[in-house]
């Protein structure tokens, strides 16, 4: 028979311990934005939303979120951080309609000493007082151990002589907190185990900080040692480095703890991800595992190859999960196979002849440009496939653009025709104008005539991206027919002068 899997709760603590990142505010209107989502969406067991008595405009938030959770049945998934301070964070519970708070209390000796100065007695008398009120009026009460993994490490003794006290209070769950990010994953697992096994009818939710970087790791053995919880946070937001991200820590279990199941739903972790992300003005780093742009992407030629082939390059973490796609740059290091994959995406097919000067192509413009999107690719084609059949015997050797302010665009260019070289300088409205008043000069001595401009136009490819390749098409007047040519660059005066390019290796 298979053996059942054993639940982890998840809770959320993007809204109270994310919201401590270094320069990040949330409006009353976004927490209840990614209260909905992480809820509905997301579908985590429950999330801590603020600290009591931080501010009106904390109150306010919170007030917004109890009032749509108590119409929608998530009242008893919605959390506060609350204070041993006599009645005055029941209080405030009350008055913002939360129903559960996270009482934070001190784990260690050393805070217990130095920070509060005061004994173990003291400090568990006006715990049980707080507790005892917060029964009276209905609200549902967890305990946070603060430094508890110091206090594990230095003061043990207080630890257990603490727990020993809690467990005959009426509280549901006791969170332990890496608070300073200090443990390694060895240490997790031992400190946990230890509890869990001394003390098997407390629900343990563990809390990891991320300042070794070692916060996903931390939870997996956290969870391996059996902790019942686990909290996170969309993205790690949290303070200094951060806590463990939401993302991660839910792949990483569902992939190597297959005993242990979850309520989060992958697909809707991307989309909670950029959310969070324009919220907070906290960008995510591009190789950010699961949520970050390029961790889905292919540069290498080999790996897209691979990937044609038997899925050389397989792992369990695979983009469609969490409602994403594999991507395949173009770049100095593509290969044909990831350009190969891209044109299959666009449905275009090419001889073997062209998807070689397409690739060359591409490597040349990864030299100068580091990416090269998929969107990019219908422009390249063009312009490899429109400049084969043109013999350059002009060719601009050098130029200078040059634009300041309050002074007028001006060019100084070189160019070779038939083997003969010409340089002018020349001024213009613009620089491309200024460029074209110097190639002006240049016919004029050789008492040749340029074609008349008829159209410019400039075409991006969507996305609206600055170092988007963009193509110049210029529409051209000569000897009685219109012809056009075009020009392909990350800069549009260069994609214009290579357009003309063509034009006059047209025309001679």
């Amino acid at each position: 028979m298979k053996k059942e899997q054993r639940y982890i709760e998840i809770m959320d603590t993007t809204l109270r311990d994310g919201e401590q990142t270094s320069g990040v505010s949330f409006s009353a209107s976004e927490k209840l934005t990614i209260a909905q989502l992480l809820l509905t969406e997301v579908q985590v067991d429950r999330i801590e939303i603020a600290s009591a008595r931080v501010s009106e405009g904390e109150f306010q938030a919170v007030k917004k979120i109890t009032d749509w959770a108590a119409s929608n049945g998530y009242l008893e998934r919605v959390e506060v951080l609350t204070f041993v301070d006599g009645d005055t964070s029941v209080q405030w519970m009350e008055k913002a309609g939360a129903k559960v708070m996270n009482l934070l209390t001190k784990g260690s000796l050393n805070h217990l000493t130095h920070q509060l100065k005061k004994t173990p007695k003291q400090h568990f008398d006006e715990i049980a007082a707080v507790i005892a009120l917060a029964k009276q009026k209905g609200l549902e009460c967890n305990v946070y151990l603060e430094d508890w993994s110091n206090g594990m490490r230095n003061s043990k003794e207080y630890v257990l002589q603490y727990l020993d006290f809690l467990q005959a209070q009426p509280v549901k769950r006791i969170l332990l907190p890496d608070t300073l990010g200090v443990l390694v994953p060895s240490e997790a697992f031992v400190y946990v185990s230890e509890l869990v096994n001394r003390y098997p009818e407390i629900h343990f939710d563990f809390h990891a900080h991320n300042d070794y970087d070692l916060g996903t790791a931390n939870v997996l053995e956290a969870v391996k040692a059996g902790a019942r919880g686990i909290h996170l946070t969309v993205n790690g937001m949290g303070e200094r480095a951060g806590n463990a991200p939401l993302a991660s820590a839910i792949a990483v279990l569902n992939d190597y703890v297959k005993d242990v199941r979850t309520s989060v739903i992958e697909k809707s972790l991307y989309s909670v991800s950029k959310l969070v992300e324009a919220f907070s003005g906290f960008r995510i780093p591009v190789n950010k595992p699961v949520v970050g742009e390029n961790v889905f992407t292919q540069t290498a030629g080999i790996h897209a190859d691979g990937d044609k082939k038997n899925n050389l390059y397989y792992n369990e973490l695979m983009p469609e999960r969490f409602g994403r796609q594999r991507k395949y740059a173009l770049g100095k290091t593509s290969g044909k196979a990831n350009i190969e994959n891209n044109l299959q995406e666009l449905g275009i097919q090419l001889s073997d002849a062209d998807l070689k000067k397409v690739t060359q192509r591409i490597i040349e413009l990864g030299d100068r440009k580091e990416v090269v999107t998929q969107a990019d690719l219908p422009y390249i084609i063009s312009d490899v496939l429109d400049s084969n059949t043109i013999e350059e015997k002009v060719q601009f050797e050098n130029y200078v653009l040059t634009h300041s302010k309050n002074l007028r665009p001006s060019v100084t260019l070189k160019v070779t025709i038939n083997g003969e070289s010409f340089e002018e300088h020349a001024q213009g409205d613009g620089q491309y104008d200024a460029f074209m008043n110097a190639l002006k000069k240049v016919y004029k001595q050789k008492k040749m005539e340029l074609p008349l401009l008829i159209d410019y136009a400039v075409r991006i490819p969507p996305g609206g991206k600055s170092d988007a390749l963009c193509e110049t098409i210029i529409t051209w007047e000569y000897a009685d027919k219109e012809f056009k040519t075009r020009g392909l660059d990350s800069d549009q005066t260069v994609a214009a002068i290579k357009a003309t390019q063509k034009m006059l290796n047209l025309i001679k």
